[in-house]
């Protein structure tokens, strides 16, 4: 991944001179005065680790898989939130992990962690490195490792008859699709951050993909966990359900790496569809698309992939980024669907749903719009690499709530933006799209960009905490799928309230007596008295 953005750099195209005109008329942006930092100009400090550390570190993994070399810590720095990359491209690496330490099995992540135990080394966890919260920077630490995953990347188990995997932790999502797709099957897991996140990263951060809508989420995928802790090791899972108990895979699902390492994933997976589809629709505005929406999740039949765009983000053109700037074809409100089966079955649920949204008003575009979606779906973190060159400030946050409460959850949340960034002097473009659909409620994720100003970092950090204050007065969830990190925690801690924090500090106490598992990360501290 490139060391200073997203991905491929060959896949950074630079913007169009007339969307960057577009820029300049509208949000008054302008480029940087200095160029992003090279490589080799970031500065990182000498590691904090002692000749004795790393030997024992050495001791657990080999000494070819402990790293401590500049670049190594550089791209093992924080995650891709634009703040990160901002810092990042300004040459600040401050948060540079004191060593990359790279284990190959189970077994050697528990001597890692018995070994950072016992020196009081912190340990974060690291996949794909895709955090957009926080999560890969630790507080309070005198010193810590970046736990790389990568060299446990295999699929060890297909077991055909149940339909589940067992995949390990380190191994990137199209590197398990392709696993799979060769024995016929697929997991179905399609997030933004598809082309370089991880299956243990996934698991860790209740990650939701694109097509959720038709295969659930990633934490409904898993069946079974193993975990890695200071304190031994877990087993969770021998059974799809089970009345035995509270469900500990729970606990360990969106952990953020805070409670242990999962070291493996048992995964339900499906045939590969032998046909997708997707369409458009136009809707006269997003509260009649969202009403549509709602009658699909409740009432069926449910694509696949179920998606609307707000006036504002059709208008811009978002939900096709190779596009954007050019609008949509259709005014009001773009829905995206996408079915996936068998040829029947792809045919009879596109019929019922066209029944649907007729009733509900929507106009169908044809499969234009959403075969652009499709071609184009992960391409956006792409896009704000070219929009960061040219002098563009643009991130994104998201949240969940009941069905009747996401119309002045929505109303909320843009108005704390609009009024925040306005305020100081940027005149912001606030988007939103329904991301993720269930019978009760939806998700809504939204887009901002403004003008990078002289103090972008702290410009948005303004405007996050009203964002995350507006969430949190609506009924909102302060996180659908990004996590918690360090960025949610103070937010999250008023969602679960001060004992739901206590029962969490407990677990953490017993699997983590040293704390020394992302430090800072997810758990709310405890209140001083």
């Amino acid at each position: 991944m490139l060391w200073s953005g997203w991905g491929d750099p060959a896949k950074a195209a630079p913007l169009p001179e007339p969307m960057v005109g577009l820029l300049r008329d509208l949000l008054g942006v302008r480029p940087a005065e200095e160029p992003p930092a090279a490589l080799t100009g970031v500065r990182v400090a000498e590691p904090r680790l002692s000749g004795d550390d790393l030997a024992a570190l050495a001791a657990a993994v080999g000494d070819g898989n402990v790293r401590v070399e500049a670049e190594a810590r550089i791209r093992h720095t924080r995650g891709k939130s634009t703040p990160d990359l901002l810092r990042i491209r300004a040459g600040d690496a401050a948060d540079a992990p004191d060593a990359v330490v790279l284990p190959g099995n189970h077994d050697e992540v528990l001597a890692v962690l018995e070994a950072c135990a016992g020196r009081r080394i912190a340990v974060v966890p690291f996949g794909g490195g895709t955090s957009v919260v926080g999560g890969l920077a630790p507080e309070g630490v005198d010193a810590f490792v970046a736990l790389d995953l990568r060299r446990m990347d295999g699929l060890t188990e297909l077991d055909e008859v149940s339909r589940t995997a067992v995949l390990q932790p380190g191994l990137r999502a199209p590197a398990a699709e392709a696993l799979l797709n060769e024995r016929g099957y697929t997991l179905g897991h399609f997030p933004q951050s598809y082309e370089w996140a991880s299956i243990g990263g996934f698991a860790a951060a209740r990650s939701s993909g694109q097509a959720s809508a038709g295969y659930g989420r990633f934490d409904d995928m898993v069946v079974g966990l193993t975990v890695a802790t200071p304190e031994g090791t877990l087993d969770l899972g021998r059974a799809p359900k089970s009345a035995a108990g509270p469900d500990l895979r729970q606990l360990v699902l969106g952990s953020e790496g805070a409670l242990g390492v999962i070291t493996s994933v048992r995964v339900r997976v499906h045939a590969v569809p032998a046909e997708r589809a997707y369409e458009g629709w136009r809707f006269a505005s997003f509260d009649q698309g969202a009403a549509a929406l709602r009658r699909l999740a409740q009432d069926g039949p449910l694509p696949a992939v179920l998606r609307l765009s707000d006036e504002t983000e059709t208008m811009v053109g978002l939900a096709d980024p190779s596009a954007i700037g050019g609008g949509s074809s259709a005014a009001g409100a773009l829905a995206v669907l996408g079915f996936e089966g068998a040829p029947a079955h792809v045919a009879d649920r596109r019929a019922g749903a066209a029944r649907v949204l007729r009733e509900a008003g929507g106009e169908p575009l044809g499969a234009g719009p959403g075969e652009k979606w499709e071609h184009g779906r992960f391409n956006a973190p792409y896009l704000r690499d070219s929009l960061l060159d040219v002098g563009a400030f643009v991130e994104t946050l998201e949240t969940a709530a009941f069905w009747s409460d996401v119309p002045a959850l929505y109303e909320a949340v843009r108005q704390a933006l609009i009024g925040t960034l306005s305020g100081a002097g940027t005149p912001p473009l606030v988007m939103c799209h329904i991301s993720h659909v269930y019978p009760t409620g939806a998700s809504l994720y939204f887009t901002v960009v403004s003008a990078q100003g002289e103090d972008p970092v702290e410009h948005w950090a303004a405007a996050k905490r009203a964002a995350c204050d507006a969430i949190v007065a609506a009924g909102g969830t302060i996180s659908h799928h990004h996590g918690v990190g360090t960025d949610h925690r103070d937010w999250y801690a008023r969602e679960i309230g001060p004992l739901g924090a206590a029962v969490l500090r407990a677990v953490k106490d017993r699997v983590d007596p040293a704390g020394i598992l992302n430090p800072g990360v997810l758990v709310p501290p405890a209140e001083r008295k």
